[in-house]
């Protein structure tokens, strides 16, 4: 599982562990979200999500940290990327610019500027208390990490 800020490199990181590893991903940002960037409902949401998870081997690449579903039991990993913040929103910029108007395989639909993400991503700063977390802060622990997969 792969948690962290907006532009922290969670799909790049989930897709270059895939092709090492040969595991699925499961982007929740597909899962969560629908066309035009509405809000999945909730149920429909969570089901999906737990049939994503339902095989022994899986990459989850995104947040949703407080939906009430089993992954954080179920992970036997879980990578927390937490570079600084100033590097998390110039990715986003950066993002914006390269993709505009363009579908991502992570997300469903087009992104757009928001103010809101940026803040978000901005103020991410979460405290999770679990034995199986590796906290990566820097794109030399993310680069190890990857080779050391598979």
């Amino acid at each position: 599982m792969i948690v962290g800020p907006g532009g922290a490199g969670k799909t790049v990181l989930a897709e270059r562990l895939a092709e090492r590893t040969g595991l699925p991903v499961v982007y929740l940002d597909r899962i969560f979200w629908r066309d035009g960037w509405q809000p999945a409902p909730r149920d429909e949401a969570l089901a999906e999500l737990e049939q994503a998870i339902a095989g022994d081997r899986w990459i989850v690449d995104g947040n949703f940290l407080d939906a009430g579903d089993s992954r954080f039991e179920r992970a036997d990993t879980v990578l927390f990327l937490d570079p600084p913040r100033w590097l998390c929103v110039a990715r986003i910029l950066r993002r914006r610019l390269r993709d505009r108007g363009r579908t991502r395989p992570d997300l469903p639909a087009p992104e757009s500027f928001d103010w809101e993400f940026v803040k978000w991503t901005w103020r991410f700063r979460h405290t999770l208390d679990l034995p199986n977390l590796v906290r990566l802060r820097s794109r030399r622990e993310v680069a190890e990490m990857i080779r050391s997969s598979g």
